[in-house]
């Protein structure tokens, strides 16, 4: 089975982005085959410096290939090298109705948010549909809140399908549940947007100092407290064993302990798990032609997919 799926370079990934999306990548690319961009084109409806972009699509390419994602395994690549993509989105917005886009969730959330409204974010899911179509994907792993585009792309599939015939394979969205459980500093969901991430790279002393100053509430330190509720529970949650899970679970129901102790513990336990990752993506930092090798394989394999299923769409709709 083909999976697909891509993040945008808009910043350093956090915890959030790995525990919600990137594991699931990792995990995926040694069962089926695995399609992961690094979605700049997507990128620039909210990044409008060249250098910032650069940048942060080098980051991201380190910090996935760090993180345990395979080129040898899965196909690894940019966005903005595979230019099929954006001849097939502009075939696409062609048979697009407006009322379609008009109805999407996430734009309409921005909209309300007073986030400047351009052409790129309104057609936002239609250049989705385009990354997901082009490689013949039968499986998109998405959080709950973007499951609508996955539907905006089998509405345009299932359309041209029915306007032209068959072209198109008809994707499927894999709901990935844990995304809103990550929460970050202040207890909402980790997300650059309200600034309360922990990042995955960040200097190991200047997390620790972060996840120190982690919100918590005012109970006195006799109190029993419902760990299932506890944001500090619950991202503790992420790097411990069932053991030492268990063990402060008991703590929680018990009282009699700080907070201090357990940010203490979290901080110890993200450490034993993000040190050597941080150490294998020094060693990648240091070759670049690695990196940039893995990149231009993975566009190599995914341009040439993406050309045969642009072929077919331009065959079927007589541009070809």
């Amino acid at each position: 089975m083909r999976v697909l799926s891509g993040i945008q370079p808009t910043g350093r990934f956090h915890w959030g982005n790995y525990f919600g999306a990137i594991k699931q990548y990792i995990e995926l690319q040694h069962e089926h085959d695995g399609y992961y961009f690094i979605a700049d084109l997507h990128a620039l409806t909210t990044i409008r410096e060249p250098a910032e972009i650069r940048a942060n699509v080098k980051d991201a390419a380190l910090d996935l290939l760090a993180l345990g994602l395979n080129p040898d395994k899965a196909t690894l690549f940019v966005q903005s090298h595979i230019p099929e993509v954006s001849e097939l989105y502009w075939i696409l917005m062609t048979g697009t109705p407006l009322g379609l886009l008009e109805r999407c969730v996430a734009f309409k959330d921005k909209e309300a948010r007073g986030i400047k409204a351009d052409a790129g974010l309104f057609t936002y899911p239609v250049l989705m549909a385009a990354d997901i179509l082009a490689y013949d994907s039968q499986c998109v792993p998405v959080g709950e809140d973007q499951n609508q585009h996955i539907e905006v792309c089998r509405d345009l599939a299932r359309s041209f399908n029915a306007h032209y015939g068959e072209t198109f394979v008809m994707p499927s969205a894999r709901i990935v549940k844990d995304t809103a459980k990550v929460p970050g500093t202040d207890g909402q969901k980790m997300s650059k947007s309200y600034g309360n991430t922990l990042g995955l790279f960040e200097d190991a002393k200047e997390l620790r100092k972060k996840i120190m100053r982690i919100k918590t509430d005012l109970r006195p330190m006799e109190d029993a407290k419902d760990p299932d509720t506890d944001h500090l529970y619950q991202l503790y949650s992420l790097f411990a064993s069932d053991e030492q899970r268990e063990e402060v679970r008991a703590l929680y129901l018990k009282g009699g302990f700080g907070y201090g102790d357990i940010k203490k513990r979290l901080a110890d336990a993200a450490d034993v798990f993000l040190n050597p990752l941080r150490e294998r993506r020094a060693v990648l930092a240091s070759d670049e032609a690695y990196v940039a090798r893995a990149l231009d394989q993975g566009a190599q394999r995914a341009r040439k997919v993406a050309r045969e299923v642009l072929d077919r769409v331009q065959k079927a709709c007589g541009i070809k």
